[in-house]
């Protein structure tokens, strides 16, 4: 299921990843690399299955953990009220 942030959330790339900030509450959240390939995945209109392949492709990481590694990210977002 793809990923749309709400109209409250603002979002930069930096050296590292993205940093997310909550315009609502002054909160800000950092995704590492990995984080941040899984939302740009999302946010291009692609599921958790094309999130689970792009990060097997660009890390050494196995297809079990990177299932939950993208379940675990989208619940603590949509949980957050930063992702719909």
């Amino acid at each position: 299921m793809a990923l749309r942030f709400g109209a409250d959330v603002s979002t930069a790339d930096t050296d590292y990843g993205t940093v997310l900030l909550d315009e609502r509450t002054g909160e800000y959240w950092e995704l590492n690399p990995s984080g941040s390939l899984v939302v740009k995945t999302l946010m291009a209109g692609g599921d958790e299955a094309d999130a689970v392949a792009a990060l097997t492709g660009e890390f050494e990481i196995d297809l079990a953990q990177a299932s939950r590694d993208v379940e675990a990210l989208v619940q603590q977002l949509r949980v957050s009220g930063l992702a719909e």
